[in-house]
């Protein structure tokens, strides 16, 4: 039997969307009030959601307590109350897009986990925009 076992996870983060190769006022027309040079921030909704056959021994596809700590040091001690812009270093020339903030969450999580196991990733961004990536 296949199931899927998710985790929901949640942090604080600002950020620019902007292009450092474009003039100030192609950013302003194309990322909008999300160009702001003095950042702006998000409270992110995270679903790390992860799909497999049911281990016949132990019952599980993976043990939640793992996913658990896996996305505490992985995603939110490395994101939490940073400035993606500034702080983090996979945006250093990454435009920190929701989308791109979804890619590199599973590019942190997925070799973490058996080979056997697919990852979907599905970022809140607000209550209403979000996004959802699983490696393709």
């Amino acid at each position: 039997m296949i199931v899927t076992v998710s985790r929901k996870a949640h942090f604080n983060a600002a950020h620019r969307l902007y292009r450092k190769d474009w003039s100030d006022e192609k950013n302003d027309t194309v990322f909008g009030k999300c160009n702001n040079p003095s950042f702006h921030g998000h409270n992110y909704d995270l679903t790390v959601s992860v799909t497999g056959e049911i281990d016949q021994e132990t019952g599980y596809v993976l043990d939640v307590k793992v996913l658990k700590d896996l996305i505490k040091t992985e995603i939110e001690d490395a994101f939490d109350h940073k400035n993606f812009n500034l702080d983090v270093p996979e945006f250093k020339d990454l435009n920190p897009t929701a989308e791109n903030i979804a890619v590199v969450i599973f590019n942190k999580l997925k070799p973490k986990l058996l080979s056997n196991l697919d990852l979907e990733i599905t970022l809140y961004e607000t209550p209403r925009n979000f996004v959802t990536y699983s490696g393709k």
